[in-house]
This record gives structure tokens, sequence and C-alpha cells, in this order.
């Protein structure tokens, strides 16, 4: 049985410190998703378990093709010989449990995947050993598009065309999202997840699908805050323009500028910060 991406609960509404009302609301959904990786040699496959991440149901084998993808796990979309959700004996919780089986012959870097077992839908770095751990080397490196440039005036209404296609967050008001965008700000694809770092890992996943990467003629789009982490799976897309709603943290500034990425930060209300690579944005004179 699908699990849904919100549901209803029930709830008192207090205004002015007094009982209005009762109601219902929704809620987004959150459960942990397990990703199982098959690899090996057709005469000794082996089955690991890779992570536990506490994510919104939906686009569960883009989340786990996203995340072995920017982890440096696997290479390309063609690693993958089937993604789908496990056959358990609990059918309850099979929804939760997503199986990624590779190609026979890939050896996936699974070295390169320092973490604890379980991992936070809030903050993908938790359980790494050190930040040189996270510092996966993007294939994309060096490539990113120089002549690839957006209008500021485009860029202004990229955040009111996100609003208006997040179909979850209109219902529960609890979701991230992450978005692609052409440079006159048409709206390719759009994720959404409880936690920012799946969301950007189903929106890869989903462009792996569709044989984007590496994504440097399109616009990344977050709903929030940008971390390193956001960047760094940027960075292995290679994504060449990141704008995002809210501010940028140190390090995913110092990362933008290792990877000559454009880091555009507090995009709203008609303005925005340019931290990094400010030749891709072209505004008024």
């Amino acid at each position: 049985m699908l699990i849904d991406a919100s549901y209803t609960v029930p709830i008192t509404k207090v205004t002015q410190g007094v009982d209005d009302a009762c109601a219902d609301d929704a809620v987004a959904t959150e459960e942990p998703l397990e990703i199982r990786l098959t690899y090996g040699p057709v005469h000794n496959r082996q089955t690991q378990n890779v992570a536990v991440t506490m994510r919104t149901p939906g686009h569960d084998a883009e989340l786990a093709v996203g995340f072995l993808f920017t982890e440096g796990i696997i290479k390309n979309q063609e690693d993958v010989l089937t993604a789908q959700h496990a056959f358990i004996a609990c059918a309850e919780n099979r929804e939760n449990v997503i199986s990624i089986e590779l190609q026979p012959y890939v050896v996936p870097s699974l070295g390169k995947a320092d973490r604890n077992f379980y991992t936070t839908s809030s903050c993908g770095v938790c359980g790494k050993s050190s930040i040189s751990a996270i510092r996966t080397v993007s294939a994309y490196a060096g490539t990113s598009a120089h002549e690839f440039s957006i209008e500021a005036d485009t860029l202004y209404q990229l955040p009111y065309t996100l609003r208006h296609h997040q179909e979850v967050f209109d219902s529960t008001g609890g979701l991230h999202a992450s978005a692609l965008f052409t440079s006159d700000g048409q709206l390719l694809e759009l994720r959404e997840d409880v936690g920012r770092h799946n969301a950007l890992d189903k929106l890869i996943g989903a462009s792996l699908n569709k044989k984007w990467l590496p994504i440097a003629d399109k616009v990344l789009l977050l709903s929030g805050r940008i971390s390193f982490e956001l960047v760094q799976k940027a960075a292995m897309a290679g994504i060449s323009i990141i704008a995002a709603i809210g501010a940028p943290s140190s390090l995913a500034v110092q990362l933008a500028q290792d990877f000559n990425i454009t880091l555009v930060g507090f995009l709203r209300q008609q303005r925005f910060n340019i931290y990094t690579a400010a030749h891709r944005i072209k505004t008024a004179l």
C-alpha cells in the first residue's frame, strides 16, 4: 500500500490564547526509508544496507539513486540495473525499503559514504566522520558552463513559480523543495520532501533518469537555506547556478567558490545577494 505524502490530524485552533475551534489539519508525512544496495558479480551477489533517511514518501527510487550518485557510490544511471521497493516479509513496511541493484560489472565506492547507518532528514551530513569525507570529487569539476547565464528579472520570478507548483506544501506548509529552471524561467522539474537534501537527491535522481547530467545549463532553486551538503550535491551534478530563498552558510560559499558555482541567496521580494561567480547573473547597469 502506497504511503501518502500528507495525512490529516485533529487539532485545536487557538486564537489570542482562547480555544477557537476543533478542526482537521494536513501535515507532511515523515517516514523512514531504508536504502539497500545489491552488487557484485553474478556468481557472488551481496546486499548491504547503505542508509536510512527520514523522508516524505514519493519518488523513492529517484531519492535512492540520487543519494548513491551524490555520495559518489555510483558514477551514472547506467550503473543501476533495477531500483524498486523491496519485497520483504512485512508487507506493510515494503514501501519504506528501496532496493537498488547494480550491474554485475559495477564496483560501488562504498568507502566514500562514511556515514552512520541512520541519517536525519534535515542534516545529510550527520554521521560523517570528518569534513574531508564530505568533499566527494565531482566528475564534472571545472566543466561548468561559463556562458550560461540568467537575467535578474527572470530570477526574481522563480520563487513565485516554485510556490505555485508546490502541491504538498500548499496543504501542509511543511516541505522543502528543489527545482530546475531554464534560463528563461521555465520550470523543468520539481521535487518536495521534508528534508532539504532528500528533495535535492530526488531532483538529481530524476535528472539522471532523463540523462540531463551535467546540469550546467539550468538553474537550481532551493526553497530554504543553502548548506554545504546541498552545494556538494549540486557540484556532483555539474550545476553552475544555485539560487535559494534563504541564506548560505560560510562553507557553502567556500565550496561554491571552489567549484566556480554561482551562488545566489535571499531571493525574494525582488532582491537577492550574489555570493560567488557573479558573471552568470545579468543585472541592469
